[in-house]
């Protein structure tokens, strides 16, 4: 059963009620058709006209949903013989932030990105994806060890932000998300990086500094989260929408101001109503970007990340 948002209450009704409707009829005595045909028809269209004007704060609310696809399912529908490497070789295996060898479509790759867990103990378990030191320092072995053995490195993002834990800024927090983002900067081979729902502050960049940088219809991307910034500049998390407009989060945005290269589209309602959809479109996305890196040098590769990221911010 779908979770509804609250933006769409008016749908969630609408659906409720052809539910009732075909709950009303299973038993088969009942022929409800004619009725559930029109209603059916009236959700589609509302669901249709709004998602095709979803502001900032609720385009944050579909990049959260509890049922969107997470790295997991990403990796299951993509990834062939995955098989996951732990541990930073320093200190810990972080579970927020997974890695490991596979193939993509033929291609040897490897495969890095957040897992949020979806739910409460696969959640706690994997700390709500928001990494710690030693997930970034796992990160950066991962792509020393593919940059070594010339694979593609392809990153999935999806985190609120790095862990802010005490515990986190003692062993090296800031120094471990500027190492990866060095390395991402460094890397010899091709790096495909995709937002999948939430890319937040430098917990994101830090795998997301990629030579094609892609983003889903419905995820966002920014420096702070809108209740953040918010808490900053009024005082109060209320003024949360007011905060996701001002920062220009969502994809569209991002993509006029050169920050992410492609928009991945998703099914009507977001990528959890119909997640093989969603993946397959990514999976799509993610093929097509390595194809147009085939051939390249590795200092080619450097040279064009090096000035995709120097040109952000331009006039």
């Amino acid at each position: 059963m779908t979770i509804f948002l609250d933006f769409e209450k008016p749908i969630a009704e609408l659906q409720t009620r052809i539910d009732e409707l075909r709950a009303t009829a299973e038993g088969g005595a009942v022929n409800i058709d004619a009725e559930i045909g029109p209603l059916q028809a009236k959700s589609d269209k509302l669901l249709k006209d709004t998602y095709s004007k979803l502001t900032p704060w609720q385009k944050t609310q579909v990049a959260r949903h509890p049922e969107r696809p997470h790295f997991k399912h990403y990796v299951a529908g993509l990834i062939e013989d995955f098989m996951p490497l732990g541990g930073d070789r320093a200190f810990a295996d972080d579970s927020a932030i997974i890695g490991g060898l596979g193939r993509f479509r033929g291609r040897r790759v490897m495969v890095i990105g957040h897992e949020k867990g979806d739910d409460t103990a696969s959640r706690l378990k994997h700390n709500f994806g928001m990494g710690k030191p030693e997930g970034y320092r796992k990160a950066i072995r991962l792509m020393q060890l593919a940059d070594k053995f010339n694979l593609p490195v392809i990153t999935l993002v999806d985190t609120s932000g790095a862990f802010p834990g005490v515990q986190a800024e003692e062993r090296g927090q800031a120094e471990a998300i500027a190492r990866s983002t060095e390395q991402c900067l460094n890397l010899g081979v091709p790096l495909v990086s995709a937002i999948l729902g939430e890319g937040g502050s430098g917990g994101a960049v830090a795998l997301a500094a990629g030579n094609s940088v892609l983003m889903m219809e419905h995820a966002i991307y920014s420096v702070i989260s809108p209740e953040g910034c918010a808490s900053i500049l009024w005082r109060t998390g209320d003024k949360a929408a007011d905060a996701a407009e001002a920062m220009k989060v969502t994809a569209q945005h991002l993509k006029e101001l050169g920050v992410i290269d492609e928009i991945v589209g998703e099914p009507l309602g977001g990528a959890h109503r119909e997640p093989g959809a969603a993946i397959g479109a990514l999976g799509d996305a993610i093929a097509r970007a390595l194809d147009g890196m085939a051939g390249l040098s590795p200092e080619s590769l450097r040279q064009a990340r090096r000035a995709k990221f120097l040109a952000m911010g331009r006039v």
